[in-house]
């Protein structure tokens, strides 16, 4: 019985025309990273269970996907646990090893298990496939790229500057104008829950309010009455979240309203050092915004928090973010080590490029030149000269069988290839060969000995 070719859910296969503008965007953002002083690494695609789980929030750590035991360690399956219905210890028993979420988490244990081995503070970066059992949806897939760069050993504020420069650098570079980047600290959310006597739910409000552009105010109020906040700390936060309206004034009133939460203060004083450092600096591509509304889901930031959103003429959401994190690598026996890091949306960049037509009209790296086959004994003369081309970096091939020559110029049409050389039975006998340009038809015969000066 046949299988029906399809590819796994949240998958995809690549062109080569996807492909050429994949690598473009990849090399773009490479350039980009490395201007700016970062090294690459790259980690294994897996990591064990216990790495992943436990830093990305309760929901975060649904959408890991578990690598099953394989061998005899399955027969350690805890049934009395799967009885119970002990679901988190029953997955502990049969999988040990899960598919990395993000590249994030497994940078921390690089840098906690390579410590005395890095130069801090330590810039990197990294291109790799990451996986989650998410719902697919547009822009949206199980298994994608994530492009990240870290800086972690120094809590300077500078190094948040540096990371809104990499992206008003890269979104420069890849020429996408119009470009959101939305800053918020969550110091400043820490000092909004002081404020309200709810120290204690933070979480539940970080994870809430990161709902918001889905949700909407209200439908972040109803859930927030629902995890129990009280009416007189859901009209403090109507308020605060409206105060998106006052653009000038945000941070002045938020002083005025937080001034006895020491935690909220020291986030807006922040806040306003970063934002200052690109008063008098325009921006190349990217227009920065105090969003207070703004959150981010995973639970290891501690500072200022970042995102990206898309320019207006496409409806993707954000193509980026990130933020400060202090105590990441403590879960891995590192203590004191606070780092900054950001995320390029690697798949929404694509989609926004090729919905705004800004890629280059010529990427891929077609067929330059095309040898026709008219037999062995002119095969092999046209396969030393064909390597000879391919010695001056000529992109070229042979046609592989002795075929009709029309079927040969069919292929050559039908793969964009501008150039046949045909070296026949009476091209041999004179030492030359001929020249058909593919757009206009015409064709002209050259000496052999031309035959790489003519590509030169």
């Amino acid at each position: 019985m046949s299988i029906k070719p399809s590819t796994p859910k949240g998958t995809r296969d690549f062109s080569s025309e996807e492909l050429s503008k994949r690598n473009y965007i990849k090399n773009i953002l490479q350039k980009s990273f490395e201007s700016f002083a970062f090294s690459p690494i790259e980690t294994p695609s897996f990591e064990r269970l216990e790495t992943l789980t436990g830093v990305y929030g309760e929901e975060g750590d649904r959408l890991v996907f578990k690598i099953l035991n394989s061998g005899d360690k399955i027969n350690k399956a805890d049934l009395e646990a799967f009885s119970d219905g002990d679901n988190h210890k029953f997955t502990r028993s049969i999988s040990e090893k899960a598919l990395r979420y993000d590249l994030t988490v497994p940078f921390a244990r690089f840098v906690a298990q390579h410590q005395n081995e890095l130069i801090f503070p330590y810039r990197r970066y990294q291109i790799q496939p990451v996986w989650r059992a998410d719902r697919p949806q547009y822009g949206r897939y199980q298994e994608f790229y994530q492009c990240d760069a870290d800086i972690v050993g120094e809590r300077s504020l500078w190094q948040e500057v540096e990371m809104i420069s990499l992206y008003d650098r890269a979104f420069s570079a890849l020429k996408i104008k119009g470009v959101v980047l939305k800053v918020n600290h969550r110091e400043i959310l820490a000092g909004i829950m002081g404020l309200l006597n709810e120290g204690s739910k933070l979480i539940d409000f970080t994870t809430t309010l990161d709902k918001i552009d889905k949700i909407g105010h209200q439908g972040v109020l109803k859930e927030l009455a629902k995890n129990n906040f009280s009416d007189e700390s859901l009209k403090i936060i109507e308020k605060i979240l409206n105060l998106h309206e006052e653009k000038k004034n945000q941070i002045s009133i938020l002083k005025d309203l937080l001034s006895s939460q020491e935690q909220g203060l020291k986030g807006l004083s922040e806040l306003e050092f970063i934002l200052d450092q690109f008063k008098d600096k325009q921006l190349e591509s990217v227009k920065l915004e105090f969003d207070l509304s703004l959150a981010r889901g995973l639970h290891y930031y501690t500072g200022m928090i970042i995102e990206v959103k898309a320019p207006d003429a496409v409806k993707i959401g954000s193509i980026g973010g990130g933020g400060r994190y202090d105590d990441l690598t403590s879960n891995f026996g590192l203590k004191n080590m606070s780092g900054i890091g950001i995320s390029f949306g690697f798949e929404r960049i694509y989609l926004v490029m090729n919905e705004l037509g800004i890629f280059p009209e010529k990427l891929s790296s077609r067929t330059q030149v095309l040898f026709a086959n008219f037999g062995e004994k002119a095969a092999q003369v046209s396969y030393y000269y064909l390597n000879q081309l391919r010695n001056k970096n000529i992109t070229g091939e042979l046609y592989p069988t002795e075929a009709k020559l029309k079927k040969q110029l069919n292929y050559a049409n039908s793969k964009g290839i501008k150039k046949v050389i045909l070296i026949g039975s009476e091209e041999l006998e004179e030492n030359s060969f001929i020249l058909k340009n593919m757009s206009s038809g015409e064709q002209t015969s050259y000496s052999l000995t031309d035959i790489i000066n003519l590509f030169n």
